[in-house]
């Protein structure tokens, strides 16, 4: 089995890092009247903002299943990390694009420049401690699979916000730095306008990588590749499976459905049968902890 990550771990430190960045952009956007930074500040403040969501949709999550909600409430955090990505292409992305077309077509000149960078330098380095963070926790949870695949093939939405949050505010910054030093050195306030457009379509770009894999999710997603195969190899190894006829599987958030059908092995009646179809499912629960719930079919074919 994978690697287990701690998603609220990752999602606090970034709020923290977050909120020290935007108190520090705002400020130099009020001193130095930068575009870029002012961009930057709402940037952190919409990811502060969708922090907070990430928060309340684990919460909900933990949700006990009802007559309504009969498989419970895990899927309540693929809507609140969808939301963060939709608030993310517009408050952060559109709202950057929108302020550097403004400022191509009414220029106004920096005031104190080097403060503006000084607050840029910071919240890198504060970024980076968030990043550093939630690299620690997506390495556990990808358990040697390159970036691109635990991207692509990951269940966990929360966590996969959370780094294209995270990576976005480094190139953002990054970014903001190089408009703010290409200004100071040229005078040309061009590169304050360009930059701002860039972070917005680099937002933009993020938003809507994180959506299309939050959708999967939102409409059904099973259990990752490797965790189906590792399900599949527990059932086959048991000695009252004789064949493994078909497997479903369903994220629920943090916890997931399985449906097995199955040609058991043979058994003196149909209670010894009822007895090795619960022992199957008692031992793939404990081999499998996030398994919540078990549906077990026995068949001759599928």
């Amino acid at each position: 089995m994978s690697g287990h990550a701690n998603s609220l771990k990752a999602i606090l430190l970034a709020l923290g890092a977050n909120f020290a960045i935007f108190v520090s952009k705002l400020a130099a956007a009020v001193l130095t009247g930068s575009g870029a930074m002012l961009a930057e500040a709402i940037h952190s403040l919409a990811d502060c903002g969708n922090q907070g969501l990430l928060l309340l949709g684990m919460r909900q999550a933990k949700r006990p299943p009802s007559e309504d909600y009969p498989l419970g409430w895990g899927r309540a955090l693929y809507f609140w990390s969808f939301l963060v990505a939709i608030l993310l292409f517009s408050v952060g992305g559109m709202f950057s694009i929108y302020e550097g077309v403004h400022k191509l077509s009414s220029p106004e000149p920096l005031q104190r420049p080097w403060l503006a960078v000084g607050v840029l330098v910071f919240g890198i380095v504060m970024e980076s401690i968030s990043m550093r963070g939630c690299m620690q926790e997506v390495n556990k949870a990808r358990d040697g699979l390159g970036l691109w695949q635990w991207f692509k093939q990951t269940r966990s939405s929360e966590l996969l916000v959370i780094f294209g949050e995270d990576l976005a505010a480094l190139l953002g910054l990054a970014l903001a730095l190089l408009a703010i030093l290409a200004t100071i050195l040229t005078g040309n306030l061009l590169f304050d306008a360009v930059g701002t457009i860039a972070i917005g379509v680099l937002l933009v770009v993020v938003a809507i990588a994180v959506a299309v894999e939050v959708k999967a999710l939102l409409i059904g997603q099973g259990v990752e590749p490797r965790r189906r195969q590792e399900l599949l190899d527990f059932l086959a190894g048991r000695p009252e499976v004789a064949e493994v006829l078909n497997l479903i599987t369903l994220q629920l958030g943090p916890e997931v459905m399985v449906s097995v059908k199955a040609r058991m092995a043979p058994a003196a009646d149909n209670l010894a049968l009822v007895h090795n179809i619960n022992a199957v499912e008692r031992a793939m629960k404990a081999r499998f902890p996030d398994v919540a719930w078990s549906f077990f079919e026995p068949d001759v074919a599928d």
